[in-house]
């Protein structure tokens, strides 16, 4: 059990009876082995080893058609396990974002998970403009950033949208692109943008890590796992390993999601 208080800012959870299948696609497409089965129950079981209080949940929508029971269903585990904050997903094909955006909102979800190589889009489409519109000053945004077989998340795409919509709080996921920490150095740090640490550790080096926390800036960085990629043991281990101090570490494992979330 750990000494600090921990929100994880980035795991995923899906419906028991297609819970095998989600997860077994999500490894395959990477190459990696997943470690946990992606029900609320196994996160809940996984955090509860480092002690986690507080867990973002996200869903994808591949289709537009899921875009509904996936929000259904994320809004309920929220509203059944009171450490749960969940965003909803979106899909390039929907109609009127806005008016979906609106109905997100009254479901009392917190914001909005994109994931452009499974969504089949690409961050700086044309089509996604109205998107971020919408959201901009009401929802952030979550989005999967970097891919070994796709610009579509690119770190260079996405600094165009933070430069046009300066008001759309953005979490960028896995330090800015996953695999591609050379470019999210070069486009994203620094920016008004927070990074996760999440399906990173594994393989960035510990000195880069810890150079691009503070040269990004500490106040903007999060603490994830990506579950039920990774186990939490595993990643906090692999976080604590890191030359940081320890309100460094106090502020990525809990204070600063807790001040972007409004909680304590």
């Amino acid at each position: 059990m750990s000494k600090y208080r921990i929100f994880d800012i980035h795991t995923h959870i899906f419906p028991e009876k297609i819970a095998d299948k989600a997860v077994g696609a999500i490894g395959e497409y990477y190459g990696i082995e997943m470690d946990g089965n992606g029900t609320a129950e196994a996160l809940l079981e996984s955090g509860s080893k480092i002690g986690v209080d507080k867990y973002l949940v996200l869903p994808t929508a591949t289709k537009v058609e899921q875009v509904q029971s996936a929000n259904d269903f994320i809004a309920e585990m929220q509203k059944e396990h009171s450490n749960f904050i969940a965003f909803g997903t979106l899909h390039p094909d929907l109609s009127d974002p806005a008016a979906e955006i609106d109905k997100i909102i009254g479901m009392g979800l917190r914001g909005i998970k994109f994931h452009p190589e499974f969504q089949n889009f690409s961050l700086d489409d044309k089509e996604m403009l109205p998107f971020y519109k919408a959201l901009e000053g009401r929802l952030p945004v979550l989005i999967h950033m970097g891919d070994e077989n796709s610009d579509s998340s690119h770190p260079k795409k996405l600094a165009r949208i933070l430069e046009d919509f300066p008001g759309l709080t953005v979490i960028a996921a896995h330090f800015g692109g996953y695999r591609a920490w050379d470019e999210s150095c070069e486009y994203l740090v620094g920016k008004k943008v927070y990074f996760d640490t999440s399906s990173s550790l594994f393989k960035l080096d510990r000195a880069k890590a810890v150079q691009m926390i503070r040269s990004h800036g500490v106040e903007k960085m999060l603490f994830g796992t990506d579950f039920p990629m990774w186990l939490h043991t595993e990643e906090f281990d692999r976080f604590m390993k890191l030359d940081l101090t320890e309100d460094e570490r106090r502020m990525i494992l809990y204070d600063n999601a807790a001040k972007l979330f409004g909680i304590d």
